[in-house]
């Protein structure tokens, strides 16, 4: 039985994301193929609903699912648990901390981090939202500062505490500032005795002249319009600056706050500049129209890793649509280069895009309409559900959502720590 695997073509892909667990769906079970999937996590994680377990509205369970049980009814799949370092085309090989896997057709599909354009340093003061663990230290964050108000005599302190700045209109700084402006409004409202949180102070930085830079105009003038019904200062035009502790610089003003969240720029995965082919600025890989990289039609990229401009001349949005689209079409590619034919076109179909604000606020483009307020709401709610990986899940959500619909509670709100690295008491 294992020489008869051996004799297969051996197909790794590197990451669990959209991109590559779609591509893992379509070779899976597949009689000719012998796949290896490898990943630094054992989850798939549900990304667009990451701001959810930031604001305590789900818990980290509800939008991941462990990649071993979405592919474990194919007996030609392998998971891997492993960090990736390099990866050699030349040999073939994908290097790990502690291996590497040889592979005759690689899919990589590592993703993107958030940049600090040049200021690392910021990362310590203003996490991002990419990953669980970024979730529910921001969820922590959040939190806290709630706790650290109801409990300070000083007055500026407490203000600096209930201040609360989101940099980054995007879609993720969009929805995480309708998030937290419900959480305090509704959910915290009753909970304090000391403070009100409702009057938190919540705040979106902006470097252009609206939010939701790539939607229609009218998309986003609606969701300036329907942040600003939940109480979110908008702050447009402008950049942040000098980010500490103790607050940041947003042009002129020095805003004073504990709680800062960065949503305002990506870089691709380093695994990319291994491949020793070209790649843009932010370190996705310059991929050619068949997802493949030049000289080495066996290695596609997809994903966040990708730059894939060849539709409309600029490179495909970082959204999980495209993702998915790119992973399916990969696998096709190597189902048709394992049966000696070429690798073919990719072309991407645009569906929309659409981001959430808050409790019956939402924008959604669908290209032939556009949507505002609760049908794109509803819109952007069943989508997130049919899109969510296992039926637990989805069910799980559904009653979360519900019951967060009806009551105004939200029951995720839990202070987590890390006692490995604090001096515990004696028992």
């Amino acid at each position: 039985m294992e020489t008869e695997q051996n004799q297969k073509p051996r197909v790794v892909i590197i990451g669990a994301g959209f991109g590559g667990l779609e591509a893992a769906k379509k070779l899976a079970c597949q009689e000719n193929v012998q796949l290896t999937v490898v990943d630094r996590t054992n989850y798939h994680l549900f990304q667009p609903l990451l701001y959810q377990v930031a604001t305590a509205a789900l818990s980290p369970a509800d939008i991941a699912a462990p990649v071993r049980g979405i592919l474990s009814k194919c007996k030609n799949v392998d998971v891997m648990l492993a960090e990736v370092e390099s990866i050699d085309v030349s040999a073939r090989k994908v290097n790990l901390t502690d291996g590497e896997i040889d592979y005759d057709y690689l899919v990589v599909a590592t993703g993107a981090r958030h940049s600090y354009f040049s200021h690392p340093e910021w990362e310590r003061v203003a996490p991002g939202l990419k990953s669980l663990e970024d979730a529910v230290e921001i969820r922590r964050r959040i939190l806290m500062a709630f706790e650290y108000a109801e409990r300070t005599p000083d007055e500026a302190a407490r203000k600096a505490a209930m201040t609360f700045v989101i940099v980054g209109g995007g879609p993720t700084g969009v929805e995480m500032a309708g998030a937290i402006a419900e959480i305090a409004r509704y959910t915290l409202a009753k909970d304090f005795r000391q403070i009100d949180p409702s009057q938190a102070r919540i705040i979106l930085v902006e470097g252009e002249s609206k939010v939701l830079a790539s939607y229609p105009e009218d998309l986003r003038d609606s969701a300036m319009k329907q942040l600003a019904d939940l109480g979110v200062e908008v702050r447009t035009g402008i950049h942040a600056t000098n980010l500490s502790e103790q607050g940041l610089q947003v042009g002129d003003e020095f805003i004073p706050c504990r709680v800062k969240i960065w949503a305002a720029g990506n870089t691709a995965s380093f695994v990319g500049k291994s491949l020793g082919v070209p790649v843009d600025r932010v370190g996705r890989v310059l991929v050619k129209n068949d997802l493949t990289i030049p000289n080495h039609p066996e290695v596609q990229v997809i994903g966040d890793l990708a730059n894939f401009s060849h539709q409309t001349g600029e490179p495909l949005p970082g959204v999980s649509p495209v993702a998915m689209q790119q992973g399916r079409h990969a696998a096709r590619n190597i189902l048709m280069m394992i049966d000696g034919e070429k690798p073919q076109r990719f072309w991407y179909f645009d569906k929309g895009s659409m981001a959430t604000i808050g409790r019956n606020k939402a924008v959604a483009d669908l290209k032939l309409v556009h949507l505002k307020g609760i049908p794109a709401w509803l819109a952007w709610l069943f989508v997130h559900v049919i899109f969510l990986v296992g039926f637990r899940n989805r069910l799980a959500v559904l009653f979360q959502w519900g019951w967060a619909y009806f009551s105004f509670n939200k029951g995720a709100r839990l202070i987590t720590r890390n006692f490995q690295s604090e001096q515990r008491p004696p028992a």
